[in-house]
């Protein structure tokens, strides 16, 4: 479904925990995909924070629209950077999570990885 409305009123962000460690995933890259049919396109790439959080929300105001979207976590080049032993190819490397917004509110996409799993849910 193709993009439908432009709202001042949403928001989309996202937080990221090390389930491994039980700490925020700091220095962890997140890239934001707009989806639209078999196109998809970069709208930018931003990096957690000590908290795990991104400083600003991915999408607010004027930016903010509804369709479909993709989050691209960095999660093996994270975890390598965290010391942690992983295989080749690892396990999990690139984590993409595709969700659709179809109303003008707050949607929290937050991930929960380790080494060999992960879990999302559509967050407050």
């Amino acid at each position: 479904m193709a993009e439908t409305s432009k709202a001042d009123g949403g928001r989309l962000t996202t937080h990221v925990l090390d389930t491994a460690t039980g700490r925020p995933a700091a220095g962890l890259s997140v890239a934001l995909y707009h989806l639209e049919g078999s196109a998809r396109t970069l709208l930018k790439t931003v990096v957690t924070n000590a908290d795990g959080r991104c400083d600003a929300p991915l999408l607010a105001g004027a930016d903010f629209r509804t369709g479909e979207y993709e989050l691209v976590f960095a999660a093996g080049d994270y975890l390598r950077g965290q010391g942690t032993k992983l295989p080749a190819p690892a396990f999990l490397d690139s984590v993409p999570i595709r969700f659709g917004m179809a109303e003008a509110v707050h949607y929290h996409v937050p991930l929960l990885i380790s080494p060999y799993g992960y879990s999302t849910y559509r967050g407050s």
